[in-house]
């Protein structure tokens, strides 16, 4: 079986791994996120300026925002590449990503794409719709 890798669509573009954020990043920010969470209820504790301590609450909460937003970029990436690598095992028909494939090749080749393409189930099986 050949896996062909091609690049992941999102938005109408390829989605470029290089472009977004990558663990180095994501890493930085959870450190620093957690040094902050840690610190702003000591600020309060320590009887630090309450223009301080609203400042470390609104950093939190902007460092919540990134971070989840990168964790979110992250899994879309882990999730895209196994989506074009994996096969259920005992699956008889085709996945996505094969079918894509399967269309994208006949529209090259000028055929119009059909569904009626499936492999057969395996023999010792009785296909499940």
């Amino acid at each position: 079986m050949t896996i062909t890798q091609s690049p992941v669509q999102y938005k109408g573009d390829d989605l470029e791994p290089e472009r977004g954020p990558g663990l180095g990043c994501f890493r930085f920010q959870l450190i620093v996120l957690g040094l902050f969470i840690v610190l702003t209820p000591l600020s309060v504790v320590w009887n630090w300026p309450p223009w301080l301590s609203a400042g470390l609450l609104f950093a939190v909460i902007v460092l919540l925002l990134f971070a989840g937003q990168t964790i979110i970029f992250l899994l879309r990436l882990v999730a895209a590449d196994r989506r074009s690598r994996r096969r259920p095992l005992a699956s008889g028909s085709r996945t996505v990503g094969e079918l894509e494939d399967a269309r994208r090749a006949t529209a090259d080749a000028g055929d119009e794409p059909t569904d009626d393409q499936e492999p057969p189930p395996p023999a010792d099986e009785d296909p499940v719709r």
